[in-house]
């Protein structure tokens, strides 16, 4: 068990693999495991679970600050950056970062959308703060000075870096990774200005209030984009997302590239000032980690301590 921003966690001694999967401080595991033991016994009804769904709502609005009535939830951040691609005239030009992931670039693609060489050339501008492949981070204000619609992806940076990102057209995000809450729960923030560029494509039951009959009655904030939540996973969020954002998030950043900067020099290369590195040298034994576009990424989030980083440094040493 390790102790960290005062929270207990189970996380055994070696993983640093936060960017693929986060690990859940005790609280949030037994939360869950509650839940499924109600599942188990048949004790919750549908309605049981929409506290959790705006409890999840309103903290992610407050890690990214912007008003909980702007934020959508759903699954994926593929889907939402589809709604914005399939929105988008035909033709038009979007410029994202060489090496972006999938979940940004290829809805836009599957639309017909050209990828643009430069953001001056640009339509719109679709990035992620934080790259996953390498921890790349994203010059914000020459985003928002540059006068393009963006949209941000904050997947790789909600939980370990402070944002403020209400200037941004559309905001997306998970919550596995650094927010360390199941699979199953996405949120996009929409720009009031924005709301009616969007076509709620997906409309359901949820975001409508309506159960049966063909009367598309949409709510009035960024609901009317939500899809029907996966239960089990806001149930996680929704503890785990309040307790992230009543953290000190610089001190928690100031924890993590700590422990990369530690990673970095130690392999005698410049530190990236990211929570994410990327290295070119074969994966550890012993030590949780991913490969991407050829490297091997190590990610380092509260829970990580000095010696898992000193793991690594041994074995490549």
């Amino acid at each position: 068990m390790r102790e960290a921003f005062g929270a207990e966690f189970d996380v055994e001694p070696g993983y640093l693999n936060t960017a693929s999967i986060g690990v859940p401080p005790r609280h949030v595991a037994d939360a869950v495991a509650a839940a499924h033991e109600r599942w188990r016994r048949g004790q919750d009804t549908s309605s049981t679970f929409n506290d959790a769904v705006e409890t999840s709502r309103e903290a992610w609005s407050r890690l990214i600050g912007v008003p909980a009535a702007s934020v959508a939830c759903g699954v994926t951040v593929s889907q939402f950056v589809s709604m914005v691609a399939q929105a988008l005239p035909a033709g038009s030009k979007v410029f994202v970062e060489p090496g972006e992931f999938t979940s940004v670039t290829l809805p836009f693609v599957a639309a017909g959308h050209e990828i643009a060489s430069t953001v001056d050339a640009a339509d719109l501008v679709a990035v992620s703060v934080v790259q996953s492949a390498d921890g790349r981070i994203a010059d914000l204000e020459a985003l928002r000075a540059s006068g393009k619609p963006v949209l941000l992806d904050v997947s790789q940076a909600a939980g370990w870096m402070p944002l403020s990102v209400a200037w941004a057209d559309f905001v997306v995000g998970v919550a596995y990774k650094w927010l360390m809450a199941p699979k199953g729960a996405a949120w996009m923030a929409v720009r009031p200005d924005r709301m009616d560029f969007l076509e709620p494509v997906a409309a359901n039951w949820y975001s409508t209030e309506e159960n049966y009959g063909t009367t598309l009655m949409l709510r009035s904030d960024a609901r009317r984009f939500d899809l029907s939540p996966t239960w089990l996973a806001h149930v996680g969020a929704a503890v785990a997302l309040p307790w992230v954002a009543s953290l000190d998030l610089e001190a928690v950043r100031a924890h993590n590239v700590s422990l990369t900067d530690r990673l970095l020099t130690g392999l005698g290369l410049p530190p990236n000032g990211s929570a994410i590195v990327s290295v070119g040298a074969p994966a550890v034994e012993g030590v949780v980690s991913s490969v991407r576009a050829g490297r091997t990424r190590f990610a380092c989030h509260m829970y990580n301590t000095i010696e898992d980083v000193d793991r690594v440094l041994k074995a490549l040493g």
